[in-house]
């Protein structure tokens, strides 16, 4: 028939691809004629992903806080997807760079803005009463977020500022791992007791941390923002989405959280206190914690005056 669609083109490359993997094309033809047609259901697994919203209480808006914190996690997800290409990429340029940091600050000014769903979107008393359910879990315990942390920047700048000039990069990880800023939050560096909250985390991540630290110590965003030429590194725009990315995620997304949170710890109802029994105040905030991912592409006058703003 004249009008009919020939073939032998798709025919010719699928056979190309299954001989490249040593596979036999006429079993894959063969197998389409058994296979189901996709749907979006099954594609997404909405079933699945809408099961997993499990309440600890009957408080209604505590709906929100997990979905809104799984939300956060799937966001991190990709926002690490992102990080592992620049990572792994060979012949790095600068239009690649800046695309791919510009995406990763798209998706965290999404979760800045973010932040007034939950803080609006729960009534106070509802949340002062479920909260109390989650002791000892907090925020804190979010991996993937220390992992963004990890592939974003060289080790000792997450390093708690008062054992900087302790450490270097012929330092143990293990040494290094206990002096990172966070752990401030969960432990008393006087006597090097360490909160419930900081030992479940550690019980589960710290083994995955220490691999990924590791790997990640010569090919985080900053080490291969340092690899490109002289002339790449003083690109406007790459200069200037390096520079939006580590304030957005350092102090406008903390500044966001920590408003958020001080909605609902401070409204007068229950203690004030973090679930996990952090100081959560001068944990969150960026003036006191300093967390700098590019500390050369800021002046000493920006540097000075981190989370003043």
């Amino acid at each position: 028939m004249p009008d009919q669609h020939n073939y032998d083109d798709i025919i010719g490359a699928l056979q190309e691809k299954y001989n490249k993997i040593d596979q036999d094309t006429d079993d894959h033809l063969y197998g389409l004629l058994y296979s189901k047609p996709i749907t979006y259901w099954d594609y997404i697994q909405t079933d699945a992903l809408l099961n997993l919203q499990i309440q600890r209480t009957t408080l209604p808006d505590e709906m929100v806080f997990i979905a809104y914190h799984q939300i956060n996690e799937l966001i991190f997800k990709m926002i690490l997807w992102e990080i592992s290409q620049v990572a792994e990429k060979n012949n790095l340029d600068v239009i690649f760079f800046e695309n791919k940091i510009m995406r990763i600050s798209r998706y965290f000014d999404m979760l800045t803005t973010s932040f007034n769903i939950m803080r609006e979107g729960m009534e106070v008393e509802q949340y002062m009463k479920f909260r109390y359910t989650l002791t000892p879990a907090s925020g804190f315990q979010s991996a993937q977020y220390r992992l963004i942390e990890f592939a974003s920047t060289e080790l000792i700048n997450l390093i708690d500022y008062r054992f900087r000039k302790d450490i270097d990069r012929n330092t143990p990880y293990t040494h290094a791992f206990e002096h990172l800023y966070w752990q401030a939050a969960g432990k008393d560096h006087k006597t090097g007791k360490k909160s419930t909250l900081l030992i479940n985390f550690e019980n589960r991540y710290k083994d995955e941390f220490l691999r990924f630290m590791e790997a990640y110590n010569t090919k985080n965003l900053w080490t291969r923002f340092k690899e490109l030429p002289q002339d790449d590194q003083k690109d406007i725009d790459l200069v200037k989405a390096m520079r939006h990315f580590d304030y957005t995620v350092n102090v406008t997304w903390v500044m966001a959280h920590y408003n958020a949170a001080r909605h609902y710890i401070d409204s007068g109802i229950g203690d004030g206190e973090a679930t996990g029994g952090s100081d959560w105040k001068k944990y969150m905030h960026p003036k006191y914690q300093r967390r700098i991912f590019f500390p050369d592409l800021w002046t000493e006058e920006e540097l000075k005056n981190w989370g003043n703003n």
